[in-house]
């Protein structure tokens, strides 16, 4: 039985939301969405489905450019990590890198033939299960 996790990609308008049950199994909650940079009304979010499903991990996306330096993205999560932290102490907060998730969560959404619309509304979840789903195999590899 592994502990149950929450997976987070974060955007500047949107936070894709996963969760991985007590099998490992990876599942999509919601792309929750917040006014431009707002990141505390996304915490509050994120905090309160942490305590409402009993969850203290969360694997957050940093979303690195692809020769490895910090973006200004990458930032931004950094500080969000560390402003759940300093709500939550007893959470634990590991960063995955996301560098080609939302390539794969489009890929993923175009074979599901997904309209314009619907794949807007998805690709923020998918990339949550896509980091989720790397965070948890890494762990099992452990």
């Amino acid at each position: 039985m592994l502990d149950k996790v929450i997976g987070l990609d974060l955007g500047t308008t949107t936070c894709g939301i996963a969760y991985s049950d007590s099998f490992g199994f990876v599942h999509g909650i919601e792309t929750f969405r917040f006014d431009r940079n707002q990141y505390i009304v996304a915490r509050k979010h994120v905090l309160e489905l942490c305590e409402k499903m009993g969850i203290n991990e969360i694997a957050i996306g940093l979303p690195l450019h692809l020769s490895g330096e910090m973006s200004e993205m990458a930032n931004n999560v950094m500080r969000f990590r560390e402003d759940l932290l300093k709500e939550n102490p007893k959470l634990v907060i590991n960063t995955v890198d996301e560098r080609l998730t939302s390539v794969t969560a489009n890929r993923s959404i175009s074979e599901q033939g997904l309209n314009h619309k619907k794949r807007k509304e998805s690709v923020d979840r998918i990339a949550a299960c896509i980091i989720l789903d790397t965070y948890v195999r890494m762990k099992e590899n452990r």
